[in-house]
This record gives structure tokens, C-alpha cells and sequence, in this order.
């Protein structure tokens, strides 16, 4: 496992966009074994699947408008807002309006690298 990828500065135009499936792409920002950042980006009709992982995530809506369910519990959220997923609950988004999400991992996530 790569231990970290973190600089003190991190500019977005030096990383690449990995799709990850079909409307949905992400840019790891940095991380370290504690804490992971990155961005995902959704075209309109993507879907982050509802699942579940042992990581508390943030996740802060830059742009767009999503649908948003965290343990069975759905609201529509726009650039500006954010949803908070403590460990192991069922979670996942609709991209209705596309957009990117800001998401933040404790610890890291070993499996998207």
C-alpha cells in the first residue's frame, strides 16, 4: 500500500479525471493513511450506488444537485451544501443536475487506488 500522496500544494489542472463508471470520474487529491481527499464528478443521471464502508465520509456538494440517501433517509442537496456518513451506513446519490462532490475519507480508502 502507498503509504501517501500528499504535497503542501495541490493543483487541480496536474491530475487526470479515472472514470469510474459510466457518468461518474474522480481526482484523488491527496492522502495520507488517516485521510483521503478527492473530487467526483457526476453527469446528470449518474449514480453513486448505495453502500456501505467502514470510512466516515464528508462530502460537500460544489456544484450541481444530487439526491442524496444516508440510512434510508433521502434529501435533495446544491453547490454549497453537504451530508455527513458515519461508519458502515447505507449511502449512495443521484446526480440530477450534474455536478461534482468533494469527498473526504477517515481513513484513507486503500481500494480506490
Amino acid at each position: 500500500m502507498q503509504e501517501s500522496k500528499a504535497d503542501f500544494f495541490i493543483e487541480d489542472e496536474t491530475l487526470q479525471w479515472q472514470e469510474v463508471e459510466p457518468g461518474v470520474s474522480r481526482k484523488i487529491m491527496a492522502y495520507d493513511s488517516s485521510l483521503m481527499l478527492m473530487q467526483v464528478k457526476f453527469a446528470k443521471g449518474g449514480i453513486g450506488p448505495i453502500h456501505r464502508h467502514v470510512h466516515v465520509q464528508i462530502s460537500h456538494v460544489f456544484s450541481g444537485v444530487f439526491e442524496v440517501q444516508v440510512d434510508g433517509n433521502k434529501k435533495t442537496l446544491k453547490a454549497g451544501d453537504s451530508f455527513f456518513v458515519p461508519s458502515n451506513l447505507w449511502h449512495g446519490v443521484l446526480c440530477l443536475e450534474a455536478g461534482i462532490l468533494i469527498d473526504t475519507f477517515s481513513p484513507m480508502r486503500e481500494d480506490f487506488l
